[in-house]
This record gives C-alpha cells, structure tokens and sequence, in this order.
C-alpha cells in the first residue's frame, strides 16, 4: 500500500528523537506554567507515541498528579485543555477567562484516551494578520500560541516578519532600500501584499518596524515549533515589485488588473522566464536563512487577480514552475493552496502527495470534484473584515468535517481549519470548531453548548442554561455556510435607504430579534451569582450590543419614513432618538476592551521609534476600520472593515450621521426635495463618493479622518452589569412599540 508522501512529511513526530521528546515535554511544561502557573505543579507531562499514526492524548490520576500526555506539546495541550473544561470547568478565551479552579483538582475515575483523525489542523487566514493581529506584540503572540496548542492547532500560517524576507530578497535584484520600503506596504495591509494584491498603499514601511518583526517573527516561528507546530511558510509566485520592470526591461513583467479597481496595478513576472526561477530560489533560500522551513509552502498564483492568459496550456506551464522551483530548493516541499481562488489547470500540475488543498469555508468539495483525488483541508471561515457581531452556523461548523469524511465521494479530507478574516469574537463559534477534532463524530449541539456555558462562566444557572438555549435557536442556528455579516445600520454610510454597510454585508436578521432582549433579561437574572465572571461580562455585554444593533434598524427607517412624508416635528424626534441610540452604544461598548477604537490606535502607535512612525501606523490604523483604500469613486473595499467600537461609533458614524441629519433638515419642501433615486450608487449599492455635493463633501471629512490625531480612551469603563441594566430597561420599550 502506497504511504502518501505528504502524511509521510507530517507525521516525522511518530518516533521522536530523545532531544525532541526532551524538547517536547519541556515546552508542554513551560505551557502550563503559563496558563496555570498556580496549579502547575499538580500536572505532570509524559510523551507518548502517536495511535495508529494519528496525534493522540491521554489524561489520568495517579497519585497526587494530574498526567498529561501527548505525542507532542499541542497534543498535551489539548489534553490540558480537555481536563479543565470537561473536569474543572474552566476555560481560556479571547474575551476573558474562567480560570478558578477548586483548590484540589478534580480526579479522573477512569483514564481518557483520544485520537483525531485529522491529520491537519490548520489556522490562520492571511486577513487575520490585518484585521487583528497587525499591532500585537510578543504578549499577546505568546498568549495566542498557548491558545493555538490547547484548541489543537498544529499547522498555522506564519508570515510575521516577511517583510525582511523581501528585502533581502530585492536587494540582490538592483532594488534600493528605499525602493524596497517605498514597494512594501503599511502594517495594517500586508495581509494584501502577501496575497500579491497590492504594494505601497500605507507605506512606505519604516526600517524600525522590519527590524522588529523579524526578531518578532522569529519568536513566534521559535515556539510553534518547540510545541509540535509545522508552520506555513511563503513560497514565490512571481508578484514583483512594479519598479522592477525598470531594472530588468527586458524581462515580461506584465501589469495585473487593478485590485478592486481602486489601487494602482501590480505586476507579475512571466513563470515562464529563467528570471521567476532565479528570483524563486533566492526568495525561499533568504526565508530559510531566517525562519528556517517545515517543507510547507503556501501558494496561491493569481489570487483575486486576472492571470496574463485562462489558457490551460498556460496555466498548467505555470504550475509545474512553481513546483520545480519550489522542489528545486527544497526536496521535501509541500504546497499549501488555497481553494478560494483556485486554478484546476495550475493545481493539477503537482504530484498528488505534495499539495495540500485548503478549502477555506469547507464548501467546494462539489464545485471541484471533490479536489480530483488531492488532500485536502476542511474550514470554517466565520468572519469578514472583523466586523462584530452575534452569529454562526454552528450546526454547519459541528458537522461538516465529519461528514465529508464519512463520505468517500467527498475525497480525501485529511484536516481541519480555522479561517478567518479576524478573530477575538464569537467564542462559541472557534471553539465547537476546534474541538471537534479530537470526536469520532459530530457532537449533539445542544448538549455540547449546555457544557460550553457551563465552563465557560463556572457554573450553570438555570437563566444562563436558557439563555444559550435562545442563542442557539436564533444568532447561532444560521442556515447559510457562507454566514454574512449581521451589520448595524448605525455603521452604514447615511443614506435614507441602506441596504447594507459592506458590499458583502447584510443589514437583515435571519432570527427573531425580539428574542434577545428576552436573553439579556435572563442573563440579568444571574448577576448575582456571576458577577465577578469576566467571560459573564463580555457576553452580557455583547448580548446588549447585539440587541441595541438590531434596534437601530427600525428606528432608522423610522427617521427616514419621517423625511420622506415631509414631517419636520417627527424627524426631529425619531432623528435624535437614533443619535441617543449611538451615544448609549458607544458608553455600553466603551465597558470592554475588546470594544475600544482607543486601544486599536494605541497598539498601533507603540510600534512607531519617531513621531513620524506612529502617525504613519494610526493613520493606518484608521484607515483600515473606515475607509480602507484610496479615494475612488466606487470605493467597493469602503467600509469593508467595519467596528463597532467605543470611540469609532461617536466620534466617526455618529458625526457622519449628524451631518446627513442636518443635511436633510435644510432641504426644501417640494419637487426638488432630496431623492436617493436620482443619485448614483456605489457597488455596494450605497451613493457613490461624489453622488451629489454633499457626499463630495462628506467623503472629503471621511478620508480626512483618518488623518485626525484626536485621542480616545484605551482602557474600558463603567461597570458592565449596571450598564447593560439601565441600557435594556430604556431601550425595550423602545423596541416594543417599533416591531408590533
């Protein structure tokens, strides 16, 4: 029987050297130092074998000790993991931790003993590096790595640090440092440059910060591998810098299509021409030298973009030149490609056992023939731009992986994974999705939420059992796999018609939002009880919000209902009651500091060593949660990345809606009066950037913004319970007489 040379590569951990076992169990200890640090000594590590070749782990008492074991580090980590949940209830989230664990742990009557079937367990989009992670520094990466080994993560995307990569690259192609920094865009969209979408826009990037993320990347590169993590790492494509056509005329450099038709073109150089080749190897020899390799690479040709010819003869020549440079350099490579812009003629071109295939929604299993026979990856992509809000198929995200794989007509799904665009939202959502690695079958929702809730707070009370109950009926049973965002009309650019905030958005409510508010009451129940819960806190508070962004809906169409029946007194009222709504909004948001537009910029700011550089990283900062890109008329990326965050919503969408408010107040009665069906739209089917004088205007303040230096607050406020308190007793009733 034919071993697959990639399970081969992934499955080197089977017999561990005595260095590595040592190494092993170490970095598993130092883990639980970290999460644990008062308990820590009651846990001892021993690392075992795999079972059946699959990662594995174990959990039991013997004596005074908690054992854990595993195969490697993510795999004691994940037994850690599973013993404070399912033994302690207990759990460590983005959003705060339940961390209080009885003062003698809990003893394990009967030993357990768990396998994965999923060979892969992947995680990280590259969006999530801008949309999340842009300003996190080591802290916060370290925090992120522990979460990664306890939730089983054993293949994530690494691209920290690639700046230095391209840099060392470009200068043994005729480009200045200069050049090189004016090529390599601002932190908050390299995610883009690395998907070969953009160069320059919010650059040029600051010696300070290539330096730094090198070391950075280093780090975080360090301790994936110390606890059995394979990361991906880059390989060439033949995205080139634009200014390269000059030092090289001769070679065909040709432009791409113009990236959602608002930045300036990217190139890309010929797969074909000896230069891809040359440029190829120098590329993955200077990575090497600094991240050293997994022998994974990611490659995604074309991404998103126009190839120079759809022709197969074409495609196929440039896929096997992207696996024999690939090859070339390092024998033991394996490709990881993503589906999202997926090629058949290029894919096909590598051997079976060396490309892995990540489907990032886990939805194209039909669409591509069940990936003609190649491994793949099944994902869960849960969130756009970071947009916030409540929502989630968790019946999709449960059940997926473990139906395709029962299926042999679905291929060879040998992974799992986590792709995002941003994190720090929905926890339910990451950790059913994780968790169901390490289950032979898809698990009985209702049942496994009653334990999620139950760890997550400590304890269970009959309100809170009830209140997940409604949650799972309504924001988390969504029917679509391909979730749209839940976006709040308060966030929308102002118009009297709005149909949506993103172009990829949604401002409908696939549930009955009524029924929230009934969850918030119930949780207000438990107060008592759950007070000093920080995991209580932010889900109280993110019910509210969830609530208080459906009701902006109505009481919008109310303003505009006002305007267009020419009634001047009831615009007045429904205009400032939608303004009172904002500024209860950003209060109740300003209590957490996941919520903070304060804190965004201040991470950001950090980074810069001159007053130059941190103007340069809040202004990107900034930009990237409004307007993202360049003023064009279009604008189809414009508020892509929408937050509703403390500071954003008052000191952005709220005087945005001001100045549309007054707007409509001075327009005349009559034939001439304000139409929006006379007004150009945008793609996202809102008024275009210079639709009439006043969005000119208005676009004009919006881009300008970004340029502001006005401080908000970093640190949250207010006492969470009291807060939401007053916040559902006003605005219930509110609720009530705008949905009858």
């Amino acid at each position: 029987m034919k071993i697959q040379y990639l399970i081969l590569l992934l499955s080197l951990s089977v017999n561990l050297s005595a260095a590595s076992e040592k190494q092993a169990k170490q970095s598993a200890i130092e883990m639980i130092q970290r999460i644990i640090p008062d308990k820590a000594s009651c846990f001892k590590v021993e690392i075992i074998s795999r079972k059946e070749g699959k990662d594995c782990f174990e959990i039991e008492t013997k004596g005074d000790k908690i054992i854990l074991r595993g195969n490697n580090g993510v795999s004691v980590a994940s037994a850690l993991n599973h013993y404070l949940k399912y033994y302690c209830n207990a759990q460590i989230s983005w959003n705060g931790d339940n961390m209080k664990l009885p003062g003698k742990l809990p003893v394990i009557p009967q030993k357990v003993s768990e396998f994965t079937a999923f060979d892969q367990r992947v995680y990280l989009n590259y969006c999530t590096f801008s949309y999340t992670m842009p300003w996190w520094d080591w802290n916060r990466w370290e925090r992120e790595i522990d979460w990664m080994a306890m939730h089983g993560i054993n293949m994530p995307l690494s691209v920290v640090g690639q700046e230095a990569v391209w840099q060392n690259t470009l200068r043994k192609f005729k480009m200045t440092d200069e050049e090189i920094r004016t090529f390599l865009v601002g932190p908050a969209f390299q995610a883009w440059q690395w998907m070969t979408n953009i160069e320059t826009y919010g650059g040029p990037l600051p010696q300070s910060w290539i330096d730094s993320h090198l070391i950075l990347g280093q780090q975080i590169l360090k301790r994936q591998r110390e606890l059995g993590m394979t990361p991906i790492l880059q390989s060439f494509t033949g995205f080139v810098p634009a200014k390269l056509k000059e030092k090289y005329p001769d070679a065909p450099i040709k432009e791409k299509n113009r990236w959602c038709n608002a930045f300036t073109a990217t190139v890309q150089l010929d797969p074909l021409d000896p230069l891809f080749r040359e440029m190829g190897t120098v590329f993955l020899e200077e990575q090497e030298k600094l991240f050293g390799t997994d022998h994974i690479y990611a490659a995604d040709p074309f991404h998103e973009g126009a190839a120079p010819s759809n022709e197969r003869e074409y495609l196929e020549a440039v896929g096997k030149v992207i696996w024999q440079v690939a090859s070339g350099y390092d024998p033991d490579a394996v490709i990881a490609m993503q589906t999202w812009s997926l090629r058949e003629a290029i894919a096909r071109t590598f051997p079976e056992d060396r490309l892995l295939l990540l489907d990032l929604g886990g939805w194209n299993v039909k669409r591509f023939d069940s990936f003609w026979g190649y491994p793949y990856v099944a994902g869960t992509l849960h969130n756009y731009g970071g947009r916030v809000y409540m929502g989630g198929n968790l019946p999709f995200y449960g059940s997926n992986a473990h139906q395709l794989m029962s299926d042999p007509a679905n291929g060879r799904i040998t992974g799992i994974g986590l792709f995002p665009e941003a994190i720090e939202h929905n926890p339910v959502v990451y950790e059913l999705a994780t968790e169901i690695a390490w289950m032979e079958k898809a698990p009985i929702l209702k049942e496994w939420i009653r334990q999620y809730a139950h760890a997550r707070y400590g304890k269970l009370p009959a309100s809170i059992d009830k209140g997940w109950e409604i949650l799972q009926e309504t924001v988390y049973s969504e029917k679509a796999a391909r979730l749209p965002s839940v976006e709040s009309v308060m966030c929308a650019r102002p118009a009297l018609t709005i149909k949506k905030v993103a172009a990829n958005g949604d401002l409908s409510r696939p549930y009955d939002a009524k029924q929230l508010w009934d969850v918030v009451e119930l949780f207000l129940q438990a107060s008592g009880e759950l007070k000093g819960s920080d995991t209580y806190c932010f889900d109280l508070v993110d019910i509210m919000r969830q609530c208080m962004s459906d009701l902006s809906l109505p009481l919008q169409k109310e303003m505009s209902d006002a305007y267009l029946s020419e009634n001047d007194p009831l615009l007045e009222e429904t205009s400032d009651r939608f303004l009172d709504l904002i500024d209860d909004f950003d209060r109740l948001l300003g209590t957490r500091s996941t919520f903070l537009l304060g804190k965004w910029i201040k991470d950001a700011r950090k980074w810069g060593v001159t007053e130059e550089e941190k103007d340069l990283y809040e202004w990107n900062a900034r930009t990237l949660v409004t307007v993202w890109g360049p003023k064009w008329t279009t604008a189809h990326l414009f508020e892509y990345s929408n937050r509703q965050w403390s500071g954003l919503m008052k000191g952005y969408y709220k005087v945005r809606w001001e100045k549309f408010i007054s707007y409509l107040k001075a327009q005349p009665k009559g034939e001439w009066r304000y139409d929006e069906n006379y007004i150009r739209k945008s793609l996202a089917d809102r008024p275009a950037q210079d639709a009439s004088d006043f969005y000119t205007r208005l676009t004009n303040w919006e881009y300008d913004w970004s340029f502001q230096k006005e401080e908000y607050s970093s640190v949250p406020s207010g006492d969470e319970i009291e807060i939401v308190r007053e916040l559902y007793h006003k605005w219930k009733p509110v609720m009530i007489a705008v949905t009858k």
